[in-house]
């Protein structure tokens, strides 16, 4: 009983820790030729548009700098 007790106060745990993330998905536009593409919010590489190649993140230490247009936020799913 005391295993199951754990079991979900982890589960409980794990969400409560996914809503407070600071890393976050966006979807960027592409100012070149309008193609949009999920980015990372803390991308450690730079990130090329897969069309034109032109560059949409750019990363810093920490977060990334969007070049792009951001679109949308996306969220988890549960």
């Amino acid at each position: 009983m005391a295993k199951l007790i754990r079991r979900k106060a982890y589960a409980l745990k794990d969400l409560n820790l996914r809503d407070k993330m600071a890393s976050k998905f966006y979807r960027v536009k592409c100012k070149d030729c309008n193609n949009q593409q999920i980015v990372f919010s803390k991308a450690s590489t730079q990130v090329n548009c897969q069309i034109c190649g032109s560059i949409l993140a750019q990363p810093t230490g920490g977060k990334a700098k969007i070049k792009g247009e951001i679109v949308e936020e996306l969220s988890y799913a549960s």
